[in-house]
């Protein structure tokens, strides 16, 4: 698994219903990304692209690290309209390097705007984002049926190549341990756990 799951079983949270993570005294944030957003099918290219963007930021860090600075994310890159991220100038990208509401990692920042642009390519190519992505599952999630996170893969053949695909046209911050966590965060993989309250038969 990535390294935003750590636990192997469902936590029991304090409103009773087992879940695959989120749970605990300050986790309420990470629950409720947990219950509305993670494995729900997402179509919207802007947040498509913004959980791109924010998976990207999360390599070698926590993704509950990633989700408290969502807000300043979304104020950094103007609540990731892709066109308008795509024409950043440098000096605007180094600015943020100072802004620690987001990862000051240059190399990160930076591929924010080469992959917007890369976006803005593939919408030109597919019409949306949307349709190129989900292409690559025939436009349905896939339903996993895990018992344990031991049992979750990281990446699949499907992230292989998708991550390939992504890389070809010059994206970066797109291997395939992030593209399969991209693809449980944007719904194309369903991959809650069969003890958990969001598992659907």
């Amino acid at each position: 698994m990535s390294e935003k799951i750590k636990s192997t079983t469902p936590d029991q949270g304090r409103d009773s219903l087992p879940r695959c993570f989120g749970n605990g005294i300050g986790k309420e944030f990470y629950a409720d990304y947990h219950d509305n957003e993670w494995g729900v099918p997402v179509h919207d290219d802007a947040q498509l692209f913004e959980m791109l963007v924010l998976e990207g930021a999360q390599a070698g860090l926590s993704w509950e690290t990633i989700l408290t600075r969502r807000d300043g994310y979304r104020k950094a890159f103007y609540n990731f309209d892709i066109e308008k991220v795509a024409k950043m100038s440098d000096s605007n990208l180094e600015s943020l390097r100072g802004d620690s509401r987001i990862i000051r990692n240059k190399l990160k920042i930076y591929s924010a705007r080469k992959n917007a642009q890369v976006v803005l390519s593939i919408i030109q190519d597919y019409g949306s984002f949307d349709k190129y992505l989900w292409g690559f599952v025939e436009g349905k999630p896939i339903k996993s049926h895990w018992k344990s996170f031991e049992d979750v893969p990281v990446t699949t053949r499907v992230s292989d190549q998708l991550s390939r695909d992504l890389k070809n046209r010059g994206m970066s911050f797109v291997g395939s341990t992030i593209i399969y966590a991209y693809m449980q965060a944007i719904g194309m993989v369903n991959d809650h756990l069969t003890t958990c309250w969001k598992y659907q038969p």
